[in-house]
């Protein structure tokens, strides 16, 4: 089966669910409201601007989990579903994915965000797989540290690679799906990268390559 690899936040969403879902954290009480939500602008700066660290931002992000019980955090995320994510959801993406689906593709969104806010929006988009930052989980609870590589700019490669040795897949005929050059690495190796509602040094850099641009926005 043929890869239609996708980026999400930003790309298959109009949004960025790693922000979105630290903004509901402030929105509903269950952080510091003014040092969290000033913390997670920074990073989300960071991010845009490709100069996040991205370990400093998991010790940040990936704390709340450790705050707080697996059942606690699974009721919070089924509200942020309906609240935040919900909003963000794209009829073009979908549009989209239902292409590749009805190619016989194998849909794979590979994501920086944990695998803790992005599981079930992969599965409410229903995608055959995900490769997230994964959140260490033992004994019932997360940790607050990452298992792994995180799925970050070249961590997005070498999680790609263990992947495909894992599963016989391969990359012959591959596309991917992105809307920032934190992904040019993964874009640079598959048959047809596209990018989505570009980044501007995205932007500049798909045209300099010649491929080609989409949006997926209204």
């Amino acid at each position: 089966m043929t890869l239609a690899i996708f980026d999400l936040d930003n790309t298959l969403l109009a949004g960025d669910s790693d922000h979105a879902w630290g903004q509901f954290l402030v929105d509903n009480g269950i952080v510091d409201a003014d040092a969290y939500e000033k913390a997670n602008d920074h990073f989300l700066k960071q991010y845009q601007q490709g100069g996040l660290d991205v370990h400093e931002f998991l010790a940040f992000a990936l704390k709340p989990l450790a705050d707080n019980t697996k059942p606690q955090l699974d009721q919070w995320h089924q509200q942020f579903m309906q609240q935040s994510v919900a909003p963000m959801r794209l009829a073009k993406a979908d549009a989209l994915l239902k292409k590749h689906r009805d190619q016989g593709d194998f849909l794979l969104i590979i994501t920086a965000t944990n695998r803790f806010v992005t599981g079930p929006i992969a599965e409410s988009l229903g995608v055959d797989h995900i490769l997230a930052t994964e959140p260490e989980f033992i004994d019932g609870a997360y940790t607050g540290k990452v298992a792994g590589t995180p799925c970050f700019q070249d961590g997005k490669v070498v999680r790609l690679n263990e992947w495909l040795a894992e599963t016989g897949h391969s990359l012959a005929g591959s596309h991917f799906y992105s809307d920032s050059h934190n992904d040019l690495p993964l874009l640079e190796i598959v048959d047809y990268p596209v990018a989505v509602d570009a980044d501007e040094i995205l932007s500049k850099h798909a045209t300099d390559q010649g491929w080609p641009h989409i949006s997926l926005r209204d």
